[in-house]
Order: structure tokens, then C-alpha cells, then sequence
């Protein structure tokens, strides 16, 4: 398996957090993909480096999408065959939780999610970014998806070339990976997982990125209410769920 770490301008919690995967996942191997930082990143990239994680640099910041694919190109042209699993850099992920999130994608042989919880403290404006997201993407595909924006994601080897194809530099690209999944009628495992805020400044500009994200999500949206008689036929949320589509769901 391989454990796939995109950064931008990363903490100090990075080598650590190299540590912690390994241990806890000795078979896998970490692929870290810096998108940009700059010199004053080489000190903390360096050091995941020197405790066993391959280290890929890009001279200019191209968006979360670009590293990512770049991170699945590699993986399959690398190490052919093997799973990844997306973890961020910030320590939002506890481990337990990703080794929980590559295990069902293993039992399942398909794209998993780990889903945050939305309870407790969380900043009011991911709690409402959430419900927002989560409604607008039921409207769009009639699935239900509990966490549209997690990071923490598990894929089978076998998409890895698809994955290459979905469109999305930015952090657009996640939220379309999750919509063009469901227009191909690919199952989305959904793990809950704990919601863990380390504080500190997000990469995400608000307006911006949030646009970039709800233009694809209006676009199915509008597809969808020009193609009557769908319906989600999704279960009611579990401790952990399967967002699948019935045939009424699927599209040629």
C-alpha cells in the first residue's frame, strides 16, 4: 500500500506523522508530493525523507488536484498494483482512523471514505460547510455522501487510471472525484472517523475555492433535474455505510 501525502508550505508535524504511518502501517510505503512550498520547506521535507518517505518536489504550486494525480501516476508507474490511501499533512487524521479507512477499502475492493463526524468542536463554518455540501450533492446525484471535503480517502489499484482522467486542478478535484464516481455508478464506502482539528491556517481560500467547488456540484445538480425519475435508494447512515447506486441511479 502506499500512503499518499500531499503538502503545501507543511508543518513540523510532518515527520512525525511519517513515523506514525509507518509504524502502524509497517507493508506501506509513504510518497509525500510537495506542491510548491518553496526553500523554506526543504528542512521538514528533508527530514520525512531521512525516515524512509519518497520526497517529490514541484518548483511551482499547481493545487491540491495536480499533486494528487501526480501522486497516482507515480504509484502506478512505481509500485504497480498497490492500494492508496490520502492522508493529510496538518494531523487532522488520527491513525487509527487510517488504518481503519484502508482496511474497509481492502475488504471492499472500493473508493472509501473516512467521514468526519461534524460534532463537538467544530468551527461553526465547517459544520455549515458541511450541510451545505452534503445537501447539494444529494441534489446533484441523489447519493449520500456524509463528507464531501474529507481528505482521508482509501483507492483500489485498479483506479488509479481513472483517477488520472477526472477533471480538477484544485481542490475541485475531490469533490468531482466523488461526482463522477457516482455518475459511473462506483460504490463509496463511508467510514466514520474523529474529527480533529490541530488549529493553525487552512490552504483554502473561502471564496475562491468554495467556488470551484459548488460550480461542478450546480452542474450535475442542473443535469440531474433535467433527467427526471431518480431516485438514491441510499441506506440510512451506519456506524459504517455504503453509498451505492440502485439501477435507477445508474447512467449508461
Amino acid at each position: 500500500m502506499i500512503v499518499l501525502v500531499p503538502v503545501y508550505r507543511p508543518g513540523d508535524r510532518l515527520p512525525r506523522l511519517v513515523d506514525d504511518l509507518a509504524s502502524a502501517l509497517p507493508a506501506a510505503h509513504v510518497l509525500i508530493l510537495d506542491d510548491g512550498s518553496g526553500p523554506t520547506a526543504a528542512g521538514v521535507l528533508a527530514a520525512a525523507r531521512d525516515r524512509g518517505a519518497t520526497v517529490l518536489r514541484r518548483r511551482v504550486n499547481r493545487g491540491k488536484g495536480v499533486v494528487l494525480k501526480n501522486g497516482f501516476r507515480y504509484a502506478a508507474l512505481h509500485h504497480p498494483g498497490r492500494d492508496v490511501v490520502c492522508v493529510d499533512a496538518d494531523g487532522q487524521h488520527l491513525i487509527p482512523d487510517v488504518v481503519r479507512v484502508a482496511d474497509r477499502m481492502r475488504e471492499t475492493g472500493a473508493l472509501t471514505l473516512g467521514v468526519r463526524r461534524f460534532d463537538g468542536e467544530v468551527p461553526l463554518r465547517s459544520r455549515f460547510g458541511n450541510v451545505l455540501t452534503r445537501a447539494a450533492f444529494h441534489l446533484a446525484t441523489g447519493r449520500r455522501v456524509r463528507d464531501t471535503q474529507t481528505g482521508l480517502r482509501a483507492y483500489p489499484a485498479g483506479l488509479l487510471g481513472w483517477l488520472r482522467t477526472v477533471p480538477g486542478e484544485r481542490f475541485e478535484y475531490e469533490m468531482n472525484v466523488l461526482l463522477h464516481a457516482s455518475r459511473a455508478g462506483r460504490p463509496i464506502e463511508q467510514v466514520p472517523i474523529v474529527t480533529h482539528y490541530q488549529g493553525g491556517s487552512s490552504h483554502f481560500s473561502s471564496l475562491t475555492d468554495s467556488a470551484r467547488i459548488y460550480g461542478p456540484l450546480l452542474r450535475f445538480a442542473a443535469a440531474r433535474l433535467l433527467a427526471p425519475g431518480r431516485d438514491s435508494g441510499d441506506p440510512a447512515p451506519a456506524e459504517i455505510t455504503s453509498s451505492r447506486p440502485t439501477p435507477a441511479t445508474r447512467t449508461p
